[in-house]
């Protein structure tokens, strides 16, 4: 088993950083992909970044992209989202995920789960 713990969210201005964190353990040498996904009441869980392997890739939703990084600690397997420019559409539950595999876009083919964190926009 997989233990996926998030952190750094709160309240921020239009045009504001936060960085989350989310930080693995158990059973983590098996991981491959670590991401970050998001979700508004009331509608479908959304991606938002992934990074892959251990020096792999990284992917990004296009409505992120240019403003959010994702980044990985191998060391202390712990992923980050660094989120600059935020406007209030980007105000939401983030969630941490992890798998086995390689990066994919759907949430179901994710293993493990953070609880996830609240960052609220205001405009």
């Amino acid at each position: 088993q997989v233990q996926l713990v998030e952190s750094g969210g709160g309240l921020v201005q239009a045009g504001g950083s936060l960085r989350l964190s989310c930080a693995a353990s158990g059973r983590t040498f098996s991981i491959a992909t670590m991401a970050w996904f998001r979700q508004v009441p009331g509608q479908e869980r959304e991606f938002v970044a992934a990074s892959s392997w251990r020096y792999g890739p990284t992917y990004y939703a296009d409505s992120v992209k240019g403003r959010f990084t994702i980044s990985r600690d191998n060391a202390r397997i712990t992923a980050y989202l660094q989120m600059n420019g935020l406007k209030p559409e980007d105000t939401a539950v983030y969630y941490c995920a992890a798998r086995w595999g390689a990066y994919v876009l759907n949430d179901y083919e994710y293993d493990y789960w953070g609880q996830g964190t609240q960052v609220t926009v205001s405009s």
